[in-house]
């Protein structure tokens, strides 16, 4: 068997396979991107202000639009502007949907991750390197997801997340809700033993010897309290919460986190569920 060695190829210097070649084969085939099943939406639309955002990608499931910008050769400050821009553009115009931006670069420099660590976690973006090889007369692409916008939580999580106190949760919610935060964080048990409620703007996380750790987290509501688990999506988690009686909300795909509305009577039966959950959550993610 004759063996023929790939050919990397610049697209920045090709003719042929130039920008506009690499777009219209993610938008004839945007799973390559290994965004998930979404589908193509736009092309080179023209934004208010100025300028044409490459292409829109949709995840029907979730409702999430993704912005994605194509950059050959090393991504740069301008790109990573341009990008935002069309990112906040439209989130604003379309509220309805979730929206994240993507930048598909053939060079994510180092330079570039530093810039955007700058960011603190406040924009959801994902950057992709592609790569493309000649085989005979084939080109194949490889494209590698350098920057997850979930790590955006994980490495920043103290810095975007505003302090607050008991007292403010009370005028935000109820008394009642915070008790039933207390309750649910105590019957807990040794899966929280050590770690003690940190109370932030939006949310109320955990913490452990004064580092935040958010396996799970909770959000008092006027009734209820949602307690928000850090987890995978599997089918077996699905089948689980679809056969309890427990108030499962859509799952979060942004912060990888599975959702449930809890009042006190989930705190009988259903509570069994509810510290499994926790505890694989606290097997992968607690420190």
């Amino acid at each position: 068997m004759e063996y023929i060695k790939p050919e990397i190829i610049s697209l920045k210097d090709s003719i042929e396979y130039n920008e506009k070649w690499l777009q219209a084969k993610i938008e004839a085939d945007p799973l390559m991107l290994g965004l998930g099943e979404v589908d193509f939406r736009d092309t080179e639309k023209v934004l208010i202000g100025g300028g044409r955002l490459d292409t829109i990608l949709y995840d029907p499931e979730y409702k999430k639009r993704y912005e994605v910008e194509i950059q050959l050769g090393k991504t740069d400050e301008s790109h990573i502007i341009r990008t935002i821009e069309y990112w906040d553009l439209e989130r604003k115009k379309n509220p309805q949907y979730e929206h994240c931006a993507v930048i598909v670069a053939e060079d994510i420099t180092s330079r570039f991750l530093n810039v955007i660590s700058l960011f603190n976690g406040f924009i959801p973006l994902i950057a992709i390197q592609v790569k493309a090889f000649k085989v005979g007369n084939n080109i194949s692409l490889l494209f590698t997801k350098v920057l997850d916008e979930t790590k955006f939580e994980l490495l920043d999580e103290d810095n975007i997340s505003e302090p607050t106190d008991r007292k403010f949760w009370e005028g935000k919610a109820t008394k009642e809700s915070l008790k039933l935060t207390d309750n649910i964080f105590e019957k807990l048990g040794n899966i929280t033993s050590g770690y003690n409620l940190k109370f932030n703007k939006h949310y109320i996380g955990l913490e452990k010897n004064n580092i935040a750790n958010n396996f799970i987290s909770f959000v008092p509501r006027k009734s209820a309290v949602l307690i928000h688990i850090k987890l995978e999506k599997t089918d077996e988690i699905d089948e689980m919460l679809a056969k309890s009686d427990l108030d499962a909300l859509a799952y979060d795909k942004q912060w990888s986190q599975y959702r449930l509305r809890l009042k006190e009577n989930d705190l009988g039966e259903n509570f069994e569920i509810i510290k499994k959950l926790v505890e694989k959550a606290k097997e992968i993610y607690g420190k």
